[in-house]
């Protein structure tokens, strides 16, 4: 090791890793890009110069995140409109700057970024040319353009933890750590490349499979490559419903993850065996990777850890499964995806279902008109969220087996699908969308009336649908019942169970029109006449603490 340092040049003689942007506060600054309506965001911006010509507010940005590795981690968006013009500007309130766009001759250029501080091990990842970056995802820019894929290699590699461990075992990988690394020339072959090629390929399709990603389609669950054979998508044009039962797409599936995960595993023992035997370290390095450093989340070894059981992580990744699927279901209803086109659909500020239709005049699964979808105990609304499923579930997985596979879903999530919405659906929303939920729960103070909107379809009238619609028309039906309920208590054709029971019920009742009345009088009705206006751009942490109590709510909203 120590003739390695000695003969070989450092990557700061061939590379440039960076600090990146300051902003001086990430709450006004920086935003997670599904907060913001998604044609203020410019994805493809090629060069500081463009960004001054252009409109968009927001900007794809570097921001560390977790272990992981060759690709990934891009969630994060930097107000960067007209070259950083406002954040360049950015003062306290004694007018000293508190921004720091140091490095900007590198913003927009394709290298390698990395976490700045881990608790696990290094782990890089390729950088497309549309990104800023801050000073949590570190970068490094390599002079000729040709060496970005065998240096991230080297990354990736047995080799690289070892060195950084010598040269800096805090766990804290700065731009000097990175730049005295030495680099052992004959890593440039067109080997290396091609295999790195073939990693970031692989955990690229890995990232996309899921919607927070803004390469997301639609979920793997509905990946006919993955799902069916040729035959099979040759007699199920289009799509749907799909021609097997639900369980059986998931096996389809679990395996396709699994040779993904193994075909991994290959190809970064190849990786560090070309690294090993370059720097002559044969007998200190072993090139072996577990599958718990398999950085791909589709992996249940890397996702939930060596701390389980093999049937408990595969119990996780089936229920785990299930529920993006359910997720993308609810997606479905209100008009942010559609069964008939790929990726976003209704995702900007003021859309409405007109705005879908124009795209899709028929759809296969229509969004709800009103953006208010109500999560009852029972089905006290034709169009509540569990019947919606129900519908959705039909429409992509067919009639045939339809009580099948609504069995099947709700052993993979452990609950009848009408108590995982009322109980569960929202809390793994916000942990799915990191405490940033782009769908709101509207919930009186016991949950007993619920109602979920599409912040991105919000308008100052929703509030009042929610009142008008719904919460009023819940508690006519409360009534009727209540009222339905005294006449049999009442009833000498009653038998004396079926009267004791309706006193019960008719107890339970009055309760439940208590906390309606409550909600409405002092949180819903006050809340309506204020017609409320929210900017997107100010994402989640702003918009959502304007409605109080009227939502339900978010432990360390952040």
């Amino acid at each position: 090791m120590r003739d390695v340092f000695l003969e070989s040049d450092m990557l700061g003689e061939i590379a440039s890793p960076r600090a990146g942007l300051t902003t001086g506060d990430n709450n006004i600054y920086q935003r997670l890009w599904f907060e913001v309506a998604s044609n203020n965001i410019a994805f493809d911006c090629q060069s500081n110069s463009e960004s001054l010509k252009r409109n968009e507010k927001w900007y794809p940005c570097n921001s560390g995140g977790k272990y992981r590795k060759w690709y990934g981690n891009n969630e994060v968006i930097v107000n960067w409109q007209h070259d950083g013009l406002e954040l360049r500007n950015f003062r306290d309130k004694s007018g000293k700057l508190r921004s720091r766009p140091q490095n900007t001759q590198f913003y927009f250029k394709p290298g390698i970024t990395w976490t700045k501080l881990s608790s696990s091990s290094f782990g890089a990842r390729f950088r497309e040319n549309c990104f800023v970056f801050d000073d949590t995802g570190r970068s490094a820019f390599p002079n000729n353009s040709e060496y970005i894929k065998p240096i991230l290699g080297l990354f990736c590699s047995r080799i690289s933890s070892f060195l950084l461990n010598l040269l800096n075992p805090s766990m804290s990988f700065t731009s000097g750590n990175i730049s005295n690394l030495p680099i052992v020339k004959t890593i440039f072959t067109s080997k290396v490349t091609s295999l790195t090629d073939k990693m970031i390929e692989s955990s690229k399709l890995d990232w996309n499979f899921y919607e927070t990603s803004w390469n997301f389609n639609s979920p793997p669950i509905f990946n006919c490559n993955c799902v069916m054979d040729s035959d099979e998508m040759e007699k199920s044009t289009p799509y749907y419903p799909l021609p097997l039962k639900l369980s059986e797409a998931y096996e389809k599936l679990r395996s396709h993850w699994n040779s993904l995960s193994e075909e991994m595993q290959y190809l970064e023992k190849e990786n560090n065996i070309i690294f090993i035997e370059a720097y002559g370290l044969q007998e200190e390095l072993t090139p072996k990777v577990p599958l718990s450093e398999i950085t791909l989340t589709c992996n249940p070894h890397y996702r939930y850890g060596n701390n389980k059981t093999n049937d408990e992580r595969e119990a996780l990744l089936l229920a785990d499964t299930i529920k993006e699927y359910i997720s993308y279901a609810v997606g479905c209803m209100f008009g942010r995806y559609s069964l008939d086109n790929e990726g976003l659909m209704l995702a900007n500020q003021g859309e409405t279902i007109e705005s879908y239709l124009a795209r899709v005049p028929e759809p296969t699964f229509k969004p709800d008109d009103d953006n208010v979808i109500p999560i009852m105990d029972v089905d006290w609304f034709v169009d509540d969220i569990a019947e919606r499923f129900k519908r959705f579930l039909k429409v992509t997985f067919g009639e045939e087996h339809y009580t099948k596979n609504l069995e099947f879903i709700e052993k993979a999530i452990g609950k009848d699908i009408r108590k995982y919405f009322l109980n569960s659906f929202y809390a793994d929303h916000v942990k799915m969308y990191k405490k940033r939920p782009i769908y709101w729960l509207f919930s009186s103070s016991k949950g007993s009336f619920n109602a979920l909107i599409y912040m991105h379809r919000y308008r100052p009238d929703t509030v009042s649908i929610i009142l008008n619609d719904y919460l009023r028309e819940f508690r006519t039906k409360l009534t009727a019942r209540k009222d339905n309920l005294e006449n049999i208590s009442i009833s000498t054709s009653a038998s004396q169970g079926e009267r004791t029971k309706a006193l019960k019920e008719i107890e339970k009742i009055k309760k439940v029109l208590d906390e309606v009345d409550e909600y409405e009088r002092d949180v819903l009705y006050p809340l309506a006449t204020k017609q409320i206006k929210i900017d997107l751009d100010d994402g989640v942490k702003m918009n959502y603490p304007k409605f109080g109590k009227a939502l339900k709510k978010v432990v360390k909203l952040s």
